[in-house]
Order: C-alpha cells, then structure tokens, then sequence
C-alpha cells in the first residue's frame, strides 16, 4: 500500500449503488455497508474504458481475490463508477468485465442516481478517478482510498486481519 499518512480516517458513507450483479452475473438487490456489518469490505473503483483499469487495476484486484480466497471476514466488491463516458460504461459492460477477468464478486454499475450523472461512490468518497481502491475496516471506516495500491503490501496487511 502507499504511504497514507496524510489521508484521515472517516466513516464510510452508504454505497448507493443501485445496479449490482452477484458473484455469478446474476441481477441483484442493491448492496449496502449493512449488509455486511463486520466484513472488512475492499471496493474496486472502475470504468470499463478506463487503460490503467485493464492493465493495473484488474490484475491487481484478480491478485488480491485469488490469495485472499480463504479469507471469509474480507469481501471484494468491484464498481464501475461512470462520471463520463456514459454510453460506453454501461450495465452490460459490468457482467463483461467480471467475466472476462473470471472474478467470482459482485459487481456494481454507479453512473448516479439518474444513471447518467457522476457516480454517487466517485462523489461520497471523494475518489479521484479510476482505477481506485478503497479498503472499509469492520467499523466502516474508510482506511485506504487512492489511485496507488502495492498489491503485495495489501495481501499481507489483509491476511493479518
């Protein structure tokens, strides 16, 4: 992980993500941080265009997954937070890209509340683009939020959870 000294802890707002697709590709109700109360929640911020997401960010999360994989108290969600480019970044493209990396997580399609405006996690969590990583402890405290993740550093730090 990169140094985050300079970050500050805050409560993580709700998601408000309407559109979510299980960890099979199957349509489901919204998912919410109450859903998983207790979880330590790490969440993938994408668009399906975005370069760095296909070449970095989705390797690294796929990384993550695979290792972390007995790990029952951490659970990944990835999310396409569209904030431009709204015809190409669309539902659809969610169950592509979960299938294409072969990721067994949900995934969720935030473009707004109107689905065509900027992203309400982009928006709640201050996020700077994409690809982003933003890791909520049990308490739901955003703890890590940014464009940089050192994969490795990140696996060890979630296994001592």
């Amino acid at each position: 992980m990169s140094n985050q000294t300079e970050n500050t802890i805050f409560k993580a707002p709700e998601f408000q993500v309407k559109d979510w697709i299980d960890a099979k590709g199957n349509k489901i109700d919204p998912i919410t941080l109450s859903n998983l109360k207790g979880q330590f929640k790490v969440l993938y911020c994408f668009q399906s265009w975005c370069p760095g997401c296909h070449s970095k960010g989705l390797p690294d999360l796929k990384t993550m997954v695979e290792a972390l994989s007995e790990h029952t108290n951490i659970t990944f969600l990835a999310i396409q937070t569209v904030f431009e480019g709204f015809e190409s970044n669309t539902y659809d493209k969610i169950i592509e890209t979960q299938k294409q990396y072969n990721l067994s997580i949900p995934f969720g399609h935030d473009a707004g509340d109107d689905g065509n405006s900027r992203s309400n996690i982009m928006t709640n969590y201050q996020t700077g683009g994409t690809p982003w990583f933003i890791f909520i402890d049990k308490h739901d405290n955003v703890v890590f939020a940014d464009f940089h993740l050192n994969v490795d550093a990140a696996i060890t730090f979630l296994k001592s959870l």
